[in-house]
């Protein structure tokens, strides 16, 4: 039999793989386009406890068809603060089962469908106006695309059975042994690796297996391979970001090796069970089918797919209950003395519980916002270079960024349109001053970061000394907890220069400091003259609402009325 190497084997293996990855990019990209951020707003509400993690990681990766965008898209948000490593680690679980759908999908046999379909749906993106029935149209063409790149694969492939030399080599990617087993494993890992995508692997795979170049048992060992290698992209995604991100790529990373070293020696078990529950699924898939008069294995594709479903809901299953030790072992890792500060991305007094009851909600806001405060007055502690301060300034202010956020809706969900007019302007209150707090915030987080980029001569330095210690007093109008601590001197006796003769003294320095100090300085003087004009408004804004009168009679109104007793002093009145 003749074979012309670049027309029956290269041109639609390439032709068809590069197919397949495109229809893979358009589907994920049009779904993403259509929901994205609907998505990414779910996860962050839906992911606060194992459970739900794992529910709402196999639904979002289910319909977006990508565990490698879903995980990367986990990395995002533990980076941002919004989810937290424990849930982080059960949606990563649940992005590994949701995945498994679209390698379900994959298997089915609409490869000759996939051109006219691909067409239709490609018609449709070009002449629509509408942008939503365009992303519609991308998603549904790149599913199309998909059947018809690995349609055009398994073609391809198939003349390879008919080369010796090429079997040679295929023949030792024999999993028949736990030692070529592993080597098949690993093998598909670095194919995996290298072209970022799982379902891309498993395609090939199928295709291989599909055409009889691989048998079924070689392609389901491959599929065990590319669940290792999708782990690649993640821990890319995390290395510019946050300890915390790079640590749910690690989850990713861990939860994956750990299954895969878990299967390994039940693989072959693992294997008689497959071909017994294929019955149910077509029959057994080593025996070829006849298809215009050459053999195919249209069970192959079958077999991968159901096989990577149950690696992923075996391997959560086992896992899922260890997420604690997980978040315990993954926190320790690169972990610092800075790092034991506390969490301020994340609310410690809103109470959604409370938010129905105005006297106890507000209150909360009180702590909340002072809460906030004390994590802006820490950027000066990083302005000092304090050991038990964060190290990067940017991170800490990324976390008070989001607790101020979290403040404010929570405070503005208190807002109801039956409350009292004074309970109204209580509110606004408490809105106006956790703007004005979370300005603060950032001002001393200018302070912080103008410090730290620049080195300052000692003359410089003793200015820069006396500029953080004047707003540190300062804070101790609206923080009377924090601060330098009070001298044991009479009221009055210490105090500290104005910002005008700070300013005058760094223009002074001349020869002692060079431009860029002096400039990092005056720029620095500006950030304190901000912060002491905030402080001085939120301490006014507080002053300018009776707030415990308020809370006082809110509490009476909640207060169900008790009609006194003689015990309480009742006198009764005389009879008549």
């Amino acid at each position: 039999m003749n074979i012309d190497i670049f027309k029956d084997i290269l041109v639609p293996v390439i032709g068809g793989l590069g197919i397949f990855m495109l229809g893979l990019e358009f589907m994920s990209n049009g779904i993403q386009a259509l929901s994205v951020t609907k998505m990414r707003a779910f996860l962050a509400k839906a992911a606060g406890t194992p459970v739900k993690g794992v529910i709402a990681g196999t639904l979002i990766t289910g319909v977006i068809q990508s565990s490698t965008a879903m995980t990367v898209m986990v990395v995002g948000l533990v980076n941002a603060g919004v989810v937290a490593l424990r849930p982080a680690i059960s949606v990563i679980m649940g992005a590994n089962i949701g995945t498994t759908l679209g390698n379900g999908l994959i298997a089915l046999p609409l490869g000759p469908l996939g051109l006219i379909l691909a067409g239709v749906f490609s018609l449709v993106y070009c002449f629509s106006k509408n942008e939503k029935v365009r992303n519609i149209a991308l998603a549904c063409m790149g599913f199309a695309l998909i059947f018809y790149g690995l349609n055009l694969m398994t073609g391809g492939l198939r003349p390879l059975r008919n080369m010796p030399e090429v079997m040679d080599v295929l023949s030792t990617l024999q999993a028949d042994s736990y030692f070529n087993l592993i080597k098949c494993v690993l093998i598909a890992a670095l194919v995996t690796a290298m072209i970022h995508s799982s379902s891309a692997t498993i395609g090939i795979v199928m295709g291989l297996g599909a055409a009889g170049i691989l048998d079924w048992t070689t392609a389901v060992a491959f599929s065990l391979g590319a669940d290792l290698g999708t782990t690649i992209t993640s821990w890319i995604a995390s290395l510019n970001l946050s300890k915390n991100a790079k640590r749910a790529a690690y989850a990713h990373i861990s939860f994956n090796i750990i299954g895969v070293c878990i299967t390994v020696p039940l693989f072959f078990l693992s294997i008689d069970v497959l071909g017994w529950a294929m019955q149910w699924f077509g029959g057994d898939p080593g025996i070829p089918v006849l298809v215009d008069g050459k053999e195919t294995f249209p069970l192959v594709p079958v077999a991968v797919g159901l096989f990577s479903t149950f690696f992923n809901v075996f391997n959560t299953l086992l896992l899922f209950p260890f997420i604690g030790v997980f978040e315990r072992v993954l926190a320790r890792v690169g972990r610092t003395d800075a790092e034991d500060i506390e969490d301020y991305s994340t609310p410690k007094f809103l109470d959604r519980k409370l938010a129905g009851d105005f006297a106890k909600a507000i209150p909360a806001v009180q702590q909340e916002t002072a809460r906030h405060l004390q994590a802006g007055a820490i950027f000066l502690q990083i302005a000092r270079s304090a050991k038990t301060a964060p190290s990067d300034p940017g991170e800490h202010y990324l976390a008070t960024d989001i607790l101020s956020r979290d403040i404010r809706a929570y405070t503005a969900s208190l807002m109801q349109e039956d409350l009292p007019y004074e309970q109204l302007d209580l509110v606004a209150s408490l809105i106006e001053e956790a703007d004005f707090t979370a300005a603060l915030t950032e001002s001393m987080h200018q302070v912080a970061r103008r410090v730290k980029r620049e080195t300052f001569s000692a003359q410089a330095q003793a200015i820069v000394d006396v500029a953080l210690n004047k707003l540190d007093a300062s804070l101790r109008d609206i923080l009377p907890n924090y601060g330098v601590k009070e001298p044991n001197m009479p009221a009055g006796h210490v105090s500290f220069p104005e910002v005008a003769e700070l300013r005058a003294r760094t223009l002074s320095l001349g020869p002692n400091a060079g431009a860029a100090e002096r400039g990092t300085i005056l720029a620095l003087l500006g950030s304190i003259e901000r912060a002491e004009l905030l402080i001085r408004r939120i301490d006014d804004e507080r002053k300018s609402v009776n707030r415990q009168a308020v809370l006082a009679r809110a509490a009476a109104r909640n207060q169900p009325y008790q009609r006194p007793t003689m015990d309480e002093g009742m006198i009764p009145a005389p009879a008549e």
